[in-house]
């Protein structure tokens, strides 16, 4: 199907990996974040195993949907035991390339490019930033959480030398087309981009993040769902 994204499938004999080529829909992809979020949570709290029931009850998705989704890329999981969540988290990383180390840098440093400097936890999915930038006097020299805040003029000598894989860009949005290209010929070919414009980088891989979205969708679900309340 055109619609789906070949990934590799990773299959356990013993201790090696054997990795085959196989399509799997975009929403399962999409969905392999969340399963790393609560796998996560349950390994921090000392969890060592978990049945896709119990793993249902707290995803608030069916049992029957993770096997499936899991099934994609192997199964990873026992019947009768259910699953290792050291093991399943370590496969879902890798899936996820979080067990890589990607670099990445933050542009713009408003109230959104601060929020997210001062409290994503990036190195927790393999991202580490390594440069702030941002053409306000007033921040330019500033320190966020062990990084200098640099002045945009310095992108292109700070990008030749550290090569960083991704770019978050929080500028405003008549900046952002032109700053998104700029760094795409420096060689940045991730985009993180929250600037409430649907970017385009031809060869480059793109995330627009439309926070007003997700509101919006509260709100209708707001409105239109069903409320005891208001009978």
């Amino acid at each position: 199907m055109k619609n789906n994204i070949t990934v590799r499938k990773i299959c356990r004999r013993g201790r090696k990996m054997k990795m085959k080529n196989r399509n799997v829909s975009p929403s399962v992809i999409k969905r392999l974040p969340r399963y790393f979020r609560y796998l996560n949570e349950l390994n921090l709290s000392g969890v060592t195993r978990i049945s896709s029931k119990e793993l249902s009850e707290k995803m608030h998705i069916t049992a029957s949907q993770i096997r499936q989704d899991l099934n994609c890329f192997g199964g990873f999981g026992q019947q009768g035991y259910g699953y290792n969540i050291e093991t399943l988290l370590s496969e879902i990383k890798h899936l996820l390339g979080a067990d890589r180390h990607i670099n990445a840098i933050i542009v713009g440093l408003g109230n959104m490019g601060l929020a997210l400097a001062n409290n994503m936890k990036f190195e927790r999915r393999g991202v580490f930033i390594v440069g702030l930038f941002d053409t306000d006097e007033k921040k330019i020299g500033l320190s966020v959480k062990g990084n200098t805040v640099l002045s945009s003029d310095k992108l292109d000598e700070f990008c030749r030398e550290h090569k960083p894989d991704i770019a978050i860009l929080t500028v405003p949005r008549d900046a952002v087309v032109n700053t998104a290209h700029r760094l795409y010929g420096l060689g940045v070919r991730g985009f993180w981009n929250f600037s409430n414009v649907e970017l385009d980088v031809p060869g480059a891989q793109v995330e627009n993040v439309h926070l007003g979205d997700s509101l919006m969708h509260l709100c209708y679900n707001l409105v239109n769902g069903d409320n005891e309340s208001d009978e």
